[in-house]
């Protein structure tokens, strides 16, 4: 008689909760916080998913715990079962009741998403939608590391897990305080390159679009102030302290107000395509893909 290979379960979501907390926190100690129970449990359920699956998913470096190559395999498809577990316990709970993690870069995270946001929760009272809002950088690695389900992003950057998919379209304008000297004429190239700029840091989407764009066309960029705030970096304009490039999106009401002028320059037309980034070994939710799909057909504005 021939046996046939032991095809019970020996996995719980116990085990994979323990393990996906494990690898964000880099301990069971940390780990034991997150999913709200002792250090002792926590570390025997590791123990025991380890020994279920044959292999070590951690190396042992001092007292953190660092994923392995079996530990980076399992980790997406954890997350994917864990989070088809959520919708599972929330059925009948109401539409949409888990909690959805969304990343977004400043200037869709400030001007873009929240409208469409207060749309979605209008339309879906009971799903909670958490923001965390970064810079290109921070959002990528996020959706990397799986700490959020979808992350919008206004940069060129990529990653090689990582799917990026066109969104919307975007514009960016140079403005100045409506006393600034260029204020009042068509700035030449080279008055554009004498003048002093406030711009974003290095690590911003549109610090990478603006810089792709002038250094395009100008010689030099003398780059007075980088600042990791778009509101900062409005007032600042705003007070003569210098140039200021940003998406139009962020400066339309200041624009509108007057209390900033967008510069008419030689230069032609800067749009750029800002993007959804999903991970590419991780299935989206019922509730991440709706909300994607809400975002991509929202009414927010557009250039």
């Amino acid at each position: 008689m021939i046996e046939k290979p032991d095809q019970r379960l020996r996995l719980n979501l116990r085990q994979l909760e323990v393990f996906v907390a494990t690898a964000h926190a880099g301990s069971t100690r940390g780990a034991a916080g997150r999913v709200s129970r002792s250090q002792s449990a926590a570390s025997a359920a590791l123990a025991e998913l380890e020994a279920a699956l044959g292999v070590p998913l951690f190396d042992r470096v001092g007292r953190r715990l660092l994923l392995n190559e079996n530990g980076r395999a399992l980790l997406p498809r954890a997350s994917t079962v864990l989070e088809h577990a959520t919708e599972l316990q929330t059925l009948f709970a109401g539409e949409h009741a888990t909690p959805l993690h969304v990343a977004a870069s400043f200037t869709i995270g400030e001007y873009l998403l929240p409208g469409l946001v207060a749309e979605w929760t209008r339309a879906h009272p009971r799903s909670r939608v958490r923001l965390r809002i970064a810079n290109t950088s921070e959002v990528i690695e996020a959706v990397a590391a799986f700490t959020v389900d979808v992350g919008f992003i206004e940069g060129p950057q990529t990653h090689p897990d990582l799917m990026v998919r066109p969104w919307r379209q975007d514009e960016l304008v140079i403005v100045a305080a409506p006393d600034h000297p260029l204020a009042a004429r068509v700035a030449t190239h080279r008055q554009l390159a004498d003048a002093t700029w406030i711009l974003r840091e290095p690590e911003s989407g549109t610090r990478q679009a603006t810089d792709s764009w002038l250094m395009a066309h100008l010689d030099r960029l003398d780059v007075g102030f980088e600042l990791g705030s778009t509101e900062a970096i409005k007032r600042l304009v705003a007070a003569g302290a210098g140039l200021g490039c940003l998406s139009l999106q962020a400066v339309a009401q200041s624009l509108e107000e007057g209390r900033l002028v967008a510069l008419r320059t030689r230069l032609p037309k800067a749009v750029r395509r800002l993007a959804v980034v999903t991970h590419r070994h991780r299935a989206l939710g019922r509730t991440a893909a709706e909300f994607v799909g809400h975002c991509t057909t929202g009414a927010a504005p557009t250039v």
